[in-house]
């Protein structure tokens, strides 16, 4: 039934609490492929570079093996430049670095605990606000299932802070398996 389950993790012990309920589905369905992803958010930046004014930019930059390894930015390309962001910026470029390998790292780790239950997990880190990027992936790789995990909240903090489990909830086209935070009282 199930070919392909996207499991969104924030680094929280909140969010790993969907895994359980990720090891029973897939390893009970025999699903093909777990795909763990994490998201980077836009993060806004003072760029001061030669050639630009100083000015605030709200973007990423995708990173490439030269870049992660040496810190040199290559020439400017669509292929490795989202939003409005001057590639010179060195800095820029190992901030997004090290949040995208914390993601990756902490990806990897959860992939590696189910590959010894023998599930076949496979990871990515996205980039974009949460919600969007999780059901724009979903719907861009013909996933037939999401689990994520509430994070719980209610009433005022609810509404103020938002909810991504919800906002992907209301707005993917693909099932949705919320899990319920633990000590989660009724109603929440």
């Amino acid at each position: 039934m199930y070919q392909k389950i996207l499991v969104p993790l924030d680094v929280s012990k909140l969010a790993e609490s969907a895994l359980e309920h990720v090891e029973a589905i897939a390893s009970g369905c025999n699903v093909p492929e777990v795909i763990l992803v994490s998201v980077t958010e836009p993060v806004k930046v003072t760029v001061k570079s030669p050639g630009y004014e100083t000015s605030d930019h709200i973007g990423y930059h995708v990173l490439s093996e030269t870049v992660l390894t040496t810190g040199q930015v290559p020439g400017a390309s669509g292929d490795n430049l989202i939003g409005n962001l001057p590639l010179e910026n060195t800095q820029w470029t190992r901030t997004v670095g090290r949040m995208y390998h914390q993601a990756d790292k902490y990806l990897d780790r959860i992939q590696r605990r189910l590959e010894k239950k023998g599930i076949n997990a496979r990871t990515e880190v996205l980039l974009g606000k949460p919600a969007d990027a999780i059901i724009s992936y979903a719907n861009d790789n013909h996933v037939d299932l999401i689990i994520m995990a509430r994070h719980g909240r209610s009433g005022i903090s609810r509404w103020a802070a938002g909810s991504v489990a919800e906002k992907v909830f209301r707005g993917s086209c693909v099932p949705v398996l919320l899990v319920r935070a633990p000590g989660c009282g009724p109603g929440i």
